[in-house]
């Protein structure tokens, strides 16, 4: 079986009507914090998903399938949803936490400060 990626994809407010995807599962910051988010111009980031949702309006299949596809080259097996659940963003802090444990680091953002 193909690992999946649950994907959300959104549209900007800013008349350019540019999609990007949230991966509410993929952590983009050692605590879990930020979620990873893919626009074709930029690339990978780090994204405040609440902020985004907040932000900018859902894509539909058109809006977003040239992006879609471009993820997919790309290599992920996405499963598009609408909204992140809570297990969703749970699960992004336990994977950020089960890997900065494999790193051998204690050391969170908060202890830099």
């Amino acid at each position: 079986m193909c690992n999946t990626t649950i994907v959300i994809f959104r549209k900007q407010r800013t008349g350019h009507k540019d999609c990007f995807a949230l991966f509410p599962e993929l952590p983009a910051d050692i605590d879990g914090v930020y979620c990873t988010a893919y626009q074709t111009i930029g690339q990978h980031c780090s994204a405040d998903y609440h902020g985004c949702i907040a932000n900018s309006d859902p894509a539909s299949a058109a809006d977003f399938g040239d992006l879609f596809e471009e993820l997919e080259k790309r290599g992920y097996n996405l499963v598009v949803r609408k909204r992140a659940t809570a297990e969703m963003h749970e699960r992004r802090r336990g994977l950020a936490i089960q890997r900065l444990a494999e790193s051998g680091s204690h050391e969170t953002s908060e202890a830099r400060l």
